[in-house]
């Protein structure tokens, strides 16, 4: 789903007149917003489609990929998780998770064993059909977020990593993450 819901932005010297109007509005500060939130609806779109082409989710696919955890150490690679690690590495909700895992169980490429530790607790695995769409998805996947970066140079991709990690810790520093809010920040001016 498209965050900006704008097709076409607008053009600089209309963003200038809104600032006569909005003395808070930066425009070069709205501009470069409004290309990161295009840009990013435009490389939601490319995932979204190739991910639907398997049946998948953004979604389910996060669920799926934090199951198959290949950053984890080799020991805990394939780990089962807990609903509630489930949401927190996936940055959604635990009612949310429950939906999705819901779908993925039903689809075969999940499972739910109770905990051998706490019968209250249930924990989430990745199958063996999970594992191969995973496999069979990743691929293009790769081929298609190589795709969306091949116009810039590695040098250009490293600055704009640089880049967007100051804007991610910007926002963190101005609406923090919900159980650990804290008064909104004041923001200096630039």
């Amino acid at each position: 789903m498209p965050l900006l819901l704008l097709k076409e932005l607008p053009r600089y010297e209309c963003l200038l007149e809104a600032a006569r109007q909005f003395p808070d509005l930066d425009p070069t500060s709205a501009e470069a917003f409004l290309h990161l939130l295009r840009t990013g609806d435009e490389a939601f779109r490319v995932v979204e489609s190739n991910l639907g082409g398997h049946d998948l989710t953004q979604g389910r696919f996060g669920v799926l990929m934090a199951l198959w955890g290949s950053c984890q150490q080799a020991a805990d690679r394939d780990a089962p998780l807990s609903p509630a690690e489930l949401a927190e590495r996936t940055g959604v909700t635990r009612a949310t998770i429950t939906g999705l895992v819901d779908t993925l169980e039903r689809d075969g490429l999940v499972t739910r064993t109770p905990d051998p530790d706490d019968r209250r607790m249930m924990a989430v695995g990745l199958t063996q059909r999970g594992e191969k769409l995973l496999k069979k998805v990743l691929p293009s996947h790769f081929k298609h977020m190589t795709a969306l970066m091949e116009p810039l140079s590695e040098t250009e991709r490293k600055t704009l990593v640089r880049l967007l990690t100051k804007v991610l810790q910007r926002a963190a520093e101005i609406a923090p993450e919900a159980g650990h809010r804290a008064e909104a920040p004041v923001l200096a001016s630039h």
